[in-house]
């Protein structure tokens, strides 16, 4: 028998699958979290400026190094039947690097300055650069319409803009701006290597075109140059090799030499394959801490507030489209967090979490009893807004509003939300057959599942794996080290199977119509007709 690792690093922690190649079967896992988390509040003891989303590359490193070896052994397998290795990590999340790959953060001089570490992919200190690139952008760039005619602060070309204007001395001391799945395989290559779906969705680049050296001139005279020069590396496409593990990184961490290691992939795009989704008309959300939407097409539409729609970043001669909500689980993380501590209390003594005693009382609850609806806005709103300004609020409480409302209205929230991006997508012409939902949500959380196959009006198809994303990146595995003709031939074997299906109830769906009229209101109001209100309360908080 033949296995792929897959590595996959999420916002909190790195998932490293041992994968049968031929079944698609986990034979080992190992899962770390990231010893030094997300810094957000402050580094080496000093606050860190509002907005601001770091980690340290050395956390990735030590997944590596911990979590292969570990995995290996819970597999029982001998190494040198691994034929493969694939990664896929967040996007865009950026390190800051010397010209050998070493980040700046690991140098002395460097320790105590945040913008020496990685910028993760909710890193939104590059507002004004992005409001900046929007208003030029809006303006003369036709380009534009395929990446949702907005420019998001979470992208990599705005943090490099921000490097420049908060810390010009430091951006020209780095050799190379480079997404974190990138500098992952770099590393273990020994080669500087670009994925085109990075690349492409983060970096406003094409491959018939590059760069776009007009309009990032009209931004900063030095920014052509800044981004030619910083992201620089030989370009490597999905589904191809991105070069073999150096002798050093075999040796260290037991490997067959010139082991084949292909091209990063952004996470959400991964769980396609890990879930068969590689078909045109299907619409797939990939729940965690936020959500991504996608779905593929062998022509580029202009989609409002999309992501980016790039060819050939996920199967050949389609274009991905993505969209996506800022936060998902984080934000139920953070209502439960604010739990009623007589609520906590109880669920305590019932034996079981927070999360489970909220859903067991939500879901008591008929649609629309609670009299709430809430905005999901409380990390911005990625699409179809494209604004990390706006904040999240809540309408209809009253005193008597029990707090398991609260927590379903949020729910709630997150499927308007979604439902917007879906609506977005079949504005622009594209049919939507299937729906297929997987991550570290569908499969854990009952009612959110049947609220979103209520508010969409579909069934939804629940993987029954919530690895899809690193089974995707073992997939592209097993693919580089030639265990498979093409990454469809590689999906096929290896794609996880569905835990079930669920079917909307038409009582739920005509109430969740109305709510989602209100929720549209709220959207158009304060996502488009007064964004102000909430930018002056943020100003003021600061």
């Amino acid at each position: 028998m033949k296995y792929s690792i897959g590595i996959d690093f999420g916002t909190s922690s790195g998932r490293v699958l041992i994968i049968d190649v031929q079944t698609g079967a986990i034979i080992g896992m190992s899962v770390l979290q990231y010893k030094s988390g997300t810094m957000e509040k402050s580094l080496a003891g000093k606050p860190l400026p509002p907005d601001f989303a770091l980690q340290d590359a050395d956390d990735y490193i030590e997944v590596i190094e911990k979590g292969i070896p570990e995995a290996i052994e819970n597999a029982g397998i001998n190494a040198e039947d691994i034929v493969g290795l694939g990664v896929d990590f967040t996007s865009s999340t950026v390190v800051i690097t010397d010209e050998n790959l070493v980040p700046l953060s690991r140098f002395a001089q460097h320790k105590a300055n945040p913008h020496a570490y990685v910028k993760l992919w909710k890193h939104h200190g590059a507002i004004e650069e992005a409001n900046l690139m929007n208003e030029i952008g809006q303006q003369e760039e036709s380009w534009l319409c395929h990446y949702g005619d907005n420019v998001s602060s979470e992208w990599l070309v705005p943090k490099a803009l921000e490097l420049k204007n908060k810390v010009p001395e430091l951006l020209n001391e780095a050799a190379y701006l480079i997404e974190a799945g990138d500098w992952v395989v770099s590393t273990l290559i020994g080669e500087n290597v670009r994925s085109n779906c990075a690349k492409g969705f983060k970096s406003f680049w094409n491959e018939a075109d590059g760069f776009s050296k007009e309009f990032l001139a009209e931004i900063d005279e030095e920014l052509p140059d800044i981004i030619e020069q910083k992201l620089d590396g030989r370009l490597s496409k999905i589904g191809e090799q991105a070069g073999t593990l150096s002798d050093e990184w075999s040796s260290k961490l037991g490997l067959p030499t010139q082991l084949p290691v292909a091209t990063a992939i952004i996470d959400a795009h991964s769980a396609l394959l890990g879930i068969g989704a590689i078909q045109k008309n299907q619409f797939t959300m990939v729940m965690g801490t936020s959500t991504c939407h996608l779905m593929l097409n062998e022509e580029q539409k202009k989609v409002s507030g999309i992501s980016g729609s790039v060819k050939d970043a996920i199967i050949p001669d389609l274009f991905a489209y993505e969209a996506g909500q800022s936060a998902v689980g984080d934000l139920f993380g953070y209502i439960v967090s604010n739990t009623p501590q007589q609520y906590v209390v109880e669920a305590q003594a019932q034996n079981i979490s927070v999360f489970d005693y909220l859903g067991q009382k939500a879901a008591q609850k008929n649609a629309g009893e609670s009299g709430l609806v809430a905005l999901d806005w409380h990390n911005g709103n990625r699409s179809p807004l494209s604004n990390s300004e706006l904040s999240g609020m809540l309408i209809g409480q009253t005193l008597h509003t029990p707090y398991e409302d609260v927590y379903r209205a949020h729910l709630e929230a997150t499927a308007f939300g979604t439902k917007m991006i879906m609506n977005a997508y079949a504005e622009a012409g594209m049919t939507i057959d299937e729906v297929f939902a997987c991550g570290g949500l569908p499969q854990k959380n009952a009612l959110l599942m049947q609220i979103y196959a209520d508010v969409l009006n579909k069934p939804i198809h629940i993987s029954a794996s919530d690895y899809a994303s690193g089974i995707g990146a073992a997939i592209l595995g097993g693919v580089a080290g030639d265990c498979h003709p093409n990454i469809e031939s590689a999906v096929q074997s290896m794609k996880q199977p569905l835990l079930k299906t669920i079917q909307p109830i038409p009582e739920n769906v005509a109430i969740y119509e109305k709510l989602f009229g209100i929720y549209e209101e709220m959207h158009r109001y304060f996502g488009l007709e007064k964004p102000g209100i909430m930018k002056k309360l943020k100003d003021l908080a600061q």
